[in-house]
């Protein structure tokens, strides 16, 4: 299934989200910023759907307590998809010879 957002609208409502997330924990904009140890106009941009650097991000995702949003954009197993991709497949079925017959 696709999303039909476009990639601002989906940033605005992640924007929306961390809002709201933190206003439930009832901190101001300058008190997450503060205690994320990032500026106060990385916070608004975030929550703007403006967007802020990667560590920016981070940052506020674990002052807020939600930094396992993170692991839910890849998985944690040892192999990537690349090298699934690489590694021979076992075979599934035996081959056929010449001249076998199915019964």
């Amino acid at each position: 299934m696709q999303n039909s957002k476009t990639p601002e609208e989906m940033e605005i409502e992640f924007g929306r989200q961390l809002r709201d997330l933190r206003l439930r924990r009832n901190i101001d904009q300058r008190q997450l910023a503060e205690q994320a140890g990032v500026a106060l106009n990385a916070v608004k941009n975030l929550e703007h759907g403006r967007g802020a650097t990667l560590s920016s991000l981070v940052k506020v995702l674990r002052s807020l307590g939600r930094a396992d949003w993170l692991f839910t954009l890849a998985p944690t197993v040892g192999i990537s998809p690349m090298q699934m991709l690489k590694a021979k497949q076992p075979r599934q079925r035996a081959s056929k010879t010449k001249g076998s017959v199915h019964v």
